[in-house]
Protein backbone atom coordinates (compact mmCIF):
# COMPACT_ATOMS: atom_id res chain seq x y z
CA UNK A 1 0.00 0.00 0.00
CA UNK A 2 2.61 2.80 1.06
CA UNK A 3 4.82 1.63 -2.47
CA UNK A 4 1.11 2.12 -4.08
CA UNK A 5 0.81 5.29 -2.84
CA UNK A 6 4.00 6.89 -3.94
CA UNK A 7 3.62 5.96 -7.24
CA UNK A 8 0.06 7.82 -6.76
CA UNK A 9 1.58 10.59 -5.39
CA UNK A 10 4.97 10.87 -7.07
CA UNK A 11 3.94 9.44 -10.47
CA UNK A 12 7.04 11.35 -12.70
CA UNK A 13 9.70 10.02 -9.94
CA UNK A 14 8.86 6.25 -9.70
CA UNK A 15 8.84 6.07 -14.02
CA UNK A 16 12.38 8.04 -14.04
CA UNK A 17 13.41 5.61 -11.43
CA UNK A 18 12.17 2.87 -13.41
CA UNK A 19 13.63 4.11 -16.48
CA UNK A 20 17.01 4.88 -14.69
CA UNK A 21 17.08 0.70 -13.87
CA UNK A 22 16.11 0.08 -17.28
CA UNK A 23 19.01 1.11 -18.74
CA UNK A 24 21.29 0.41 -15.75
CA UNK A 25 24.77 1.22 -17.49
CA UNK A 26 23.78 4.25 -19.56
CA UNK A 27 22.30 5.68 -16.60
CA UNK A 28 25.48 4.67 -14.27
CA UNK A 29 27.39 6.16 -17.15
CA UNK A 30 26.17 9.89 -17.06
CA UNK A 31 26.15 9.26 -13.30
CA UNK A 32 29.89 9.00 -13.88
CA UNK A 33 30.42 12.18 -15.34
CA UNK A 34 28.46 13.91 -12.93
CA UNK A 35 30.86 12.05 -10.28
CA UNK A 36 33.76 13.15 -11.82
CA UNK A 37 32.24 16.46 -12.13
CA UNK A 38 31.38 17.26 -8.21
CA UNK A 39 34.58 14.96 -6.66
CA UNK A 40 36.68 18.00 -9.27
CA UNK A 41 34.88 21.20 -7.91
CA UNK A 42 34.24 19.94 -4.21
CA UNK A 43 37.72 18.71 -4.12
CA UNK A 44 39.25 21.62 -5.83
CA UNK A 45 37.25 24.26 -3.79
CA UNK A 46 38.84 22.37 -0.09
CA UNK A 47 42.03 22.61 -1.40
CA UNK A 48 41.65 26.63 -1.93
CA UNK A 49 39.62 26.61 1.43
CA UNK A 50 42.57 24.78 3.24
CA UNK A 51 45.38 27.06 1.15
CA UNK A 52 43.44 29.99 3.08
CA UNK A 53 43.50 28.79 5.67
CA UNK A 54 46.68 27.59 6.20
CA UNK A 55 47.85 31.35 5.27
CA UNK A 56 44.94 32.78 7.73
CA UNK A 57 46.85 30.54 10.41
CA UNK A 58 49.82 31.11 9.73
CA UNK A 59 49.88 35.57 9.32
CA UNK A 60 46.80 35.13 11.88
CA UNK A 61 49.28 35.78 15.17
CA UNK A 62 51.04 38.44 13.26
CA UNK A 63 49.11 41.40 12.73
CA UNK A 64 50.60 42.74 15.19
CA UNK A 65 53.89 43.59 13.67
CA UNK A 66 54.84 46.06 11.43
CA UNK A 67 57.90 45.91 9.40
CA UNK A 68 60.08 49.22 8.92
CA UNK A 69 62.92 49.87 5.87
CA UNK A 70 64.84 52.19 4.36
CA UNK A 71 62.62 54.64 2.14
CA UNK A 72 63.07 56.21 -1.35
CA UNK A 73 64.39 59.69 0.17
CA UNK A 74 66.65 58.00 2.88
CA UNK A 75 70.72 58.85 2.20
CA UNK A 76 71.82 55.98 3.36
CA UNK A 77 72.12 51.94 2.84
CA UNK A 78 69.50 51.15 5.73
CA UNK A 79 67.86 52.63 8.74
CA UNK A 80 70.45 54.78 11.29
CA UNK A 81 70.61 54.99 14.89
CA UNK A 82 68.99 58.21 14.74
CA UNK A 83 65.94 56.51 12.84
CA UNK A 84 65.83 53.92 15.42
CA UNK A 85 65.37 56.60 17.61
CA UNK A 86 63.05 58.34 16.12
CA UNK A 87 60.97 55.20 15.62
CA UNK A 88 61.42 54.55 19.47
CA UNK A 89 60.25 57.79 20.33
CA UNK A 90 56.77 57.35 18.38
CA UNK A 91 55.98 54.35 20.06
CA UNK A 92 53.46 54.19 22.92
CA UNK A 93 53.53 50.45 24.39
CA UNK A 94 55.11 48.77 21.22
CA UNK A 95 58.51 47.19 21.43
CA UNK A 96 60.60 48.37 18.64
CA UNK A 97 63.41 45.93 17.43
CA UNK A 98 66.26 46.93 14.92
CA UNK A 99 68.04 43.94 12.73
CA UNK A 100 71.25 43.83 11.26
CA UNK A 101 71.34 40.58 8.71
CA UNK A 102 73.83 39.19 6.77
CA UNK A 103 74.67 35.62 6.03
CA UNK A 104 77.53 32.70 6.27
CA UNK A 105 78.36 29.26 6.39
CA UNK A 106 77.90 26.89 9.48
CA UNK A 107 79.66 23.20 9.42
CA UNK A 108 78.41 20.26 11.63
CA UNK A 109 77.32 16.83 11.02
CA UNK A 110 79.34 15.69 8.48
CA UNK A 111 77.60 18.82 6.17
CA UNK A 112 77.87 22.99 5.41
CA UNK A 113 74.84 25.08 5.18
CA UNK A 114 74.55 28.78 4.28
CA UNK A 115 72.89 30.25 6.91
CA UNK A 116 71.20 33.77 7.58
CA UNK A 117 72.31 35.57 10.31
CA UNK A 118 70.49 38.10 12.15
CA UNK A 119 71.96 41.10 14.54
CA UNK A 120 69.18 41.91 17.30
CA UNK A 121 69.00 43.33 20.68
CA UNK A 122 65.61 42.23 22.38
CA UNK A 123 65.46 38.61 21.10
CA UNK A 124 62.14 37.07 22.55
CA UNK A 125 60.23 39.87 21.03
CA UNK A 126 60.74 38.14 18.08
CA UNK A 127 61.66 34.40 18.94
CA UNK A 128 60.12 32.09 21.18
CA UNK A 129 62.15 29.08 22.98
CA UNK A 130 60.31 25.96 20.84
CA UNK A 131 57.90 23.55 22.95
CA UNK A 132 60.47 21.78 24.88
CA UNK A 133 62.15 24.62 25.79
CA UNK A 134 63.16 22.55 29.14
CA UNK A 135 65.53 21.18 26.91
CA UNK A 136 66.52 23.68 24.25
CA UNK A 137 66.79 26.95 26.08
CA UNK A 138 65.66 30.12 26.55
CA UNK A 139 64.98 33.04 24.49
CA UNK A 140 66.16 36.15 26.80
CA UNK A 141 64.72 39.56 26.24
CA UNK A 142 68.04 41.53 26.17
CA UNK A 143 70.69 39.24 23.99
CA UNK A 144 74.33 39.82 24.92
CA UNK A 145 75.97 36.77 24.39
CA UNK A 146 75.57 33.05 23.04
CA UNK A 147 73.52 32.39 20.00
CA UNK A 148 69.87 31.52 19.14
CA UNK A 149 69.49 28.68 16.15
CA UNK A 150 66.09 27.51 14.86
CA UNK A 151 65.00 24.16 15.09
CA UNK A 152 65.73 23.35 11.16
CA UNK A 153 69.24 24.36 11.56
CA UNK A 154 69.99 22.64 14.76
CA UNK A 155 68.64 19.44 13.02
CA UNK A 156 70.69 19.68 10.07
CA UNK A 157 73.77 20.68 11.51
CA UNK A 158 73.11 18.70 14.97
CA UNK A 159 73.47 21.34 16.90
CA UNK A 160 72.23 21.00 20.84
CA UNK A 161 72.68 23.94 23.67
CA UNK A 162 76.07 24.15 24.42
CA UNK A 163 77.69 23.73 21.34
CA UNK A 164 79.51 26.55 20.04
CA UNK A 165 79.13 28.10 16.81
CA UNK A 166 81.76 30.85 14.70
CA UNK A 167 80.84 33.70 13.01
CA UNK A 168 83.28 36.53 12.01
CA UNK A 169 85.99 34.88 13.81
CA UNK A 170 84.28 34.73 17.42
CA UNK A 171 82.99 31.41 19.11
CA UNK A 172 79.38 32.13 20.33
CA UNK A 173 77.81 28.81 22.36
CA UNK A 174 74.31 28.24 22.11
CA UNK A 175 71.93 29.40 24.44
CA UNK A 176 68.55 28.21 23.10
CA UNK A 177 66.80 26.41 20.05
CA UNK A 178 63.68 29.21 18.87
CA UNK A 179 60.88 29.35 16.56
CA UNK A 180 60.40 32.53 14.71
CA UNK A 181 57.24 34.96 15.59
CA UNK A 182 56.73 35.51 11.92
CA UNK A 183 58.43 35.41 9.18
CA UNK A 184 62.49 34.61 8.86
CA UNK A 185 62.76 30.95 10.19
CA UNK A 186 64.32 28.46 8.09
CA UNK A 187 68.49 28.33 8.39
CA UNK A 188 68.47 30.87 10.72
CA UNK A 189 71.58 32.38 13.68
CA UNK A 190 70.36 34.72 15.78
CA UNK A 191 73.26 36.81 17.24
CA UNK A 192 73.60 39.80 19.44
CA UNK A 193 73.35 42.79 17.43
CA UNK A 194 77.40 43.29 18.05
CA UNK A 195 78.30 41.19 16.63
CA UNK A 196 77.72 42.61 13.32
CA UNK A 197 79.11 45.30 14.35
CA UNK A 198 80.96 45.92 11.19
CA UNK A 199 77.65 46.70 9.44
CA UNK A 200 76.65 50.67 10.22
CA UNK A 201 72.73 50.43 9.47
CA UNK A 202 69.87 48.49 10.48
CA UNK A 203 68.45 46.60 7.42
CA UNK A 204 64.96 46.51 9.25
CA UNK A 205 63.21 47.87 12.01
CA UNK A 206 60.45 45.30 13.47
CA UNK A 207 57.87 46.70 15.63
CA UNK A 208 55.91 44.28 18.18
CA UNK A 209 52.35 46.45 19.13
CA UNK A 210 50.10 44.83 21.60
CA UNK A 211 47.42 44.19 18.70
CA UNK A 212 46.04 44.81 15.50
CA UNK A 213 44.60 48.02 15.82
CA UNK A 214 48.02 49.12 17.73
CA UNK A 215 49.70 48.29 15.20
CA UNK A 216 48.00 49.88 12.25
CA UNK A 217 47.79 53.11 15.18
CA UNK A 218 51.98 52.96 14.75
CA UNK A 219 52.21 52.68 11.56
CA UNK A 220 50.09 55.76 11.02
CA UNK A 221 52.11 57.65 13.56
CA UNK A 222 55.56 56.74 11.95
CA UNK A 223 54.00 58.08 8.61
CA UNK A 224 53.22 61.18 9.93
CA UNK A 225 56.11 62.00 12.06
CA UNK A 226 58.97 60.53 9.91
CA UNK A 227 57.25 60.60 6.40
CA UNK A 228 55.34 64.14 6.72
CA UNK A 229 58.16 65.78 3.89
CA UNK A 230 60.21 62.57 2.62
CA UNK A 231 60.04 59.23 2.48
CA UNK A 232 62.61 58.39 4.84
CA UNK A 233 61.08 55.29 5.86
CA UNK A 234 58.87 52.38 4.46
CA UNK A 235 56.44 51.00 6.57
CA UNK A 236 54.69 47.88 6.23
CA UNK A 237 52.43 45.91 8.58
CA UNK A 238 51.57 41.98 7.94
CA UNK A 239 47.59 43.08 7.59
CA UNK A 240 48.68 44.53 4.79
CA UNK A 241 50.62 41.39 4.10
CA UNK A 242 47.52 38.81 4.90
CA UNK A 243 45.17 41.13 3.11
CA UNK A 244 46.96 40.48 -0.54
CA UNK A 245 47.65 36.52 0.60
CA UNK A 246 44.37 36.54 1.35
CA UNK A 247 43.45 37.87 -1.75
CA UNK A 248 45.10 36.04 -4.11
CA UNK A 249 43.99 32.71 -2.20
CA UNK A 250 40.24 33.55 -3.42
CA UNK A 251 41.81 34.51 -6.92
CA UNK A 252 43.52 31.11 -7.08
CA UNK A 253 40.23 29.34 -5.55
CA UNK A 254 37.72 31.02 -8.42
CA UNK A 255 40.23 29.95 -10.83
CA UNK A 256 40.48 26.04 -9.57
CA UNK A 257 36.58 25.79 -9.19
CA UNK A 258 36.56 27.47 -12.71
CA UNK A 259 39.13 23.90 -13.83
CA UNK A 260 36.58 21.92 -12.07
CA UNK A 261 33.20 22.94 -13.72
CA UNK A 262 34.70 21.75 -17.15
CA UNK A 263 34.20 18.42 -15.82
CA UNK A 264 30.72 19.53 -15.00
CA UNK A 265 30.37 21.06 -18.18
CA UNK A 266 31.33 17.81 -20.36
CA UNK A 267 29.22 15.70 -17.99
CA UNK A 268 26.31 17.75 -19.19
CA UNK A 269 26.89 17.29 -22.55
CA UNK A 270 27.06 13.59 -22.01
CA UNK A 271 23.13 13.43 -19.73
CA UNK A 272 22.13 15.16 -22.75
CA UNK A 273 23.27 12.51 -25.04
CA UNK A 274 21.80 9.59 -22.61
CA UNK A 275 18.19 11.46 -22.79
CA UNK A 276 18.46 12.07 -25.92
CA UNK A 277 18.76 8.51 -26.50
CA UNK A 278 16.43 7.64 -24.48
CA UNK A 279 13.74 9.76 -25.81
CA UNK A 280 14.01 8.28 -29.34
CA UNK A 281 14.00 4.79 -28.15
CA UNK A 282 10.75 5.51 -26.08
CA UNK A 283 9.02 8.04 -28.68
CA UNK A 284 6.63 4.61 -29.10
CA UNK A 285 6.00 4.77 -25.66
CA UNK A 286 5.36 8.23 -25.12
CA UNK A 287 3.48 8.40 -28.00
CA UNK A 288 0.97 5.78 -26.12
CA UNK A 289 1.10 7.94 -22.96
CA UNK A 290 -0.10 10.97 -25.01
CA UNK A 291 -2.26 9.53 -27.03
CA UNK A 292 -3.96 8.02 -23.63
CA UNK A 293 -4.40 11.81 -22.29
CA UNK A 294 -1.15 12.23 -20.72
CA UNK A 295 -0.42 16.51 -21.14
CA UNK A 296 2.78 17.57 -22.23
CA UNK A 297 3.56 18.70 -18.78
CA UNK A 298 3.68 15.79 -17.43
CA UNK A 299 5.65 14.08 -19.90
CA UNK A 300 8.05 17.54 -19.69
CA UNK A 301 8.36 16.47 -15.93
CA UNK A 302 8.94 13.02 -16.49
CA UNK A 303 12.18 13.38 -19.00
CA UNK A 304 13.02 16.40 -16.31
CA UNK A 305 12.42 13.56 -12.48
CA UNK A 306 14.84 10.87 -14.70
CA UNK A 307 17.58 13.73 -15.56
CA UNK A 308 17.37 15.31 -12.27
CA UNK A 309 17.61 11.18 -10.67
CA UNK A 310 20.80 10.61 -12.11
CA UNK A 311 22.25 14.33 -11.27
CA UNK A 312 21.40 13.56 -7.54
CA UNK A 313 22.73 10.11 -8.16
CA UNK A 314 26.00 11.33 -9.06
CA UNK A 315 26.05 14.82 -6.81
CA UNK A 316 25.71 12.55 -3.93
CA UNK A 317 28.25 9.92 -4.43
CA UNK A 318 30.65 12.84 -5.39
CA UNK A 319 29.61 14.32 -2.33
CA UNK A 320 30.75 11.27 -0.10
CA UNK A 321 33.88 10.68 -2.45
CA UNK A 322 35.11 14.33 -1.96
CA UNK A 323 34.39 14.01 1.91
CA UNK A 324 37.04 11.39 1.85
CA UNK A 325 39.37 13.42 0.09
CA UNK A 326 38.70 16.67 2.45
CA UNK A 327 39.32 14.41 5.15
CA UNK A 328 42.89 13.41 3.80
CA UNK A 329 43.73 16.89 2.93
CA UNK A 330 43.41 18.52 6.26
CA UNK A 331 44.71 15.24 7.66
CA UNK A 332 47.83 15.45 5.78
CA UNK A 333 47.81 19.72 5.72
CA UNK A 334 47.13 20.17 9.28
CA UNK A 335 46.41 16.84 11.20
CA UNK A 336 43.07 17.84 11.92
CA UNK A 337 40.73 16.03 9.32
CA UNK A 338 37.58 17.20 11.21
CA UNK A 339 38.21 21.05 9.74
CA UNK A 340 36.83 19.04 6.85
CA UNK A 341 33.06 20.45 8.54
CA UNK A 342 33.61 23.64 9.02
CA UNK A 343 31.96 26.10 6.42
CA UNK A 344 34.23 27.45 4.73
CA UNK A 345 35.33 23.90 3.73
CA UNK A 346 32.19 21.76 3.71
CA UNK A 347 30.05 24.45 1.47
CA UNK A 348 32.12 22.94 -1.47
CA UNK A 349 30.75 19.96 -0.77
CA UNK A 350 27.47 22.17 -0.99
CA UNK A 351 28.23 23.61 -3.96
CA UNK A 352 29.27 20.71 -6.03
CA UNK A 353 26.33 18.61 -4.85
CA UNK A 354 24.10 21.58 -5.83
CA UNK A 355 26.08 22.39 -9.33
CA UNK A 356 25.79 18.35 -10.53
CA UNK A 357 22.14 18.24 -9.66
CA UNK A 358 21.69 21.65 -11.59
CA UNK A 359 23.79 21.18 -14.78
CA UNK A 360 22.27 17.33 -14.95
CA UNK A 361 18.58 19.00 -14.72
CA UNK A 362 19.70 21.60 -17.47
CA UNK A 363 21.04 18.96 -19.95
CA UNK A 364 17.43 17.64 -19.36
CA UNK A 365 15.84 20.68 -20.40
CA UNK A 366 15.98 19.92 -24.63
CA UNK A 367 14.78 16.29 -24.72
CA UNK A 368 11.79 16.43 -22.30
CA UNK A 369 11.02 20.03 -24.27
CA UNK A 370 11.47 17.45 -27.48
CA UNK A 371 9.66 14.32 -26.27
CA UNK A 372 6.70 16.68 -25.28
CA UNK A 373 6.04 18.17 -28.06
CA UNK A 374 6.65 15.64 -30.45
CA UNK A 375 3.20 14.85 -32.33
CA UNK A 376 1.39 11.41 -30.10
CA UNK A 377 0.37 10.71 -34.18
CA UNK A 378 3.94 10.99 -35.63
CA UNK A 379 5.58 9.72 -31.90
CA UNK A 380 2.79 5.88 -32.68
CA UNK A 381 4.31 5.72 -36.03
CA UNK A 382 7.94 5.50 -34.56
Amino acid sequence: MARRGLRWRFPSWMLAWRNFKRNTVRSALAALGIVIGVVAIASLGMVGAAIQYSTTENLGSLTNQVTVTSGTDNPNDGLTETDVRDLEQVAVDEIVVPQKSNATTLEGNGTERRVRVVGVTRASALYSATESAATEGESPDRLRSGALVTPQLASDLDLELGDPVVYDGATYRIRGIVEAEGFGGGQTLVLPVSALSEQEYYDTVTVVAPNGDAAEAYADRVEASLNAREDVVTVTTNEDIRENIETFTRTLNLALLGIGSISLVVASVAILNVMLMSTIERRGEIGVLRAVGVRRSEVLRMILSEATVIGLIGGSVGALLSLGVGLGINELLFGRPSLVFAWDSARYLVYGFGFGALASLLSGVYPAWKAANDPPVEALRG
